[in-house]
């Protein structure tokens, strides 16, 4: 198995307008197996972080098993425009896929939808942002982009799910302030990753009290 560090802005696969993909370094990353490396999960294309891919079949038949199963521990961190109305919790807000000619499609919260469930908590606050951990118990797509907005705001950066200059914040450089940071698989041995903060995101989250990694909270 492999895993990266995929950058924001850079989609998992090709698209039908085309540009570049992570698909396109698949033969790079082969490293003489009979197979090209799969991906075993997905990260949306303005998220960075870990993204694991499995080398052989039954690599990616086994990681295509835990996510599947819920297995795979999944942490996110993200910075918030707004302010939870508390320090922790689980938000359970199942989501559906809407679309119109105009606005094109996105995700909402509603009853009818696929279940999605996301354990968060605060890491820090400052000026008008929150960072936030999240361990997302399902995988549906813009599953923590939505749930922020319903914990009290969009992520910063956001464009989509309601991104505004609120408290005369600008949106990240480098797009979303949302990182898939870190990634522990149940194998034998047991498998982690942690991905640093990318550039863009660092400046927000020391405005919440981030002191760099060295230093920064861990998760229990």
């Amino acid at each position: 198995m492999l895993v990266l560090n995929k950058p924001a802005g850079l989609p998992v696969h090709r698209g039908p307008a085309g540009g570049a993909s992570l698909e396109d370094w698949l033969p790079t990353l082969q490293r003489n197996k009979r197979h090209l490396p799969q991906f075993a999960h997905r990260l949306d294309t303005d998220t960075a972080g870990c993204l694991t891919l499995g080398r052989t079949k039954p690599a990616l038949a086994a990681l295509g098993a835990l996510f599947a199963a819920g297995q795979a521990e999944k942490t996110y961190w993200a910075v918030m425009l707004g302010q939870p109305p508390a320090e922790s919790g689980l938000l359970d807000a199942p989501l559906r896929k809407i679309s119109t000619a105009r606005a094109g499609w996105r995700m909402e919260a509603h009853p009818e939808g696929q279940p999605a469930r996301t354990r968060w908590r605060v890491l820090g606050r400052g000026e008008g942002l929150t960072w936030l951990e999240f361990r997302p118990a399902t995988g549906r797509t813009h599953q923590l982009r939505v749930h922020a907005t319903l914990l009290g705001g969009p992520l910063l950066g956001d464009p989509l799910y309601g991104q505004r200059a609120a408290g005369g914040h600008s949106p990240v450089p480098g797009g979303l302030a949302l990182l898939a940071r870190a990634l522990r698989l149940p194998l034998d041995p047991v498998r982690q990753a942690v991905a640093p903060v990318p550039e863009a995101m660092q400046d927000a989250l020391r405005r919440c009290g981030w002191r760099g990694d060295v230093a920064t909270p861990t998760s229990s």
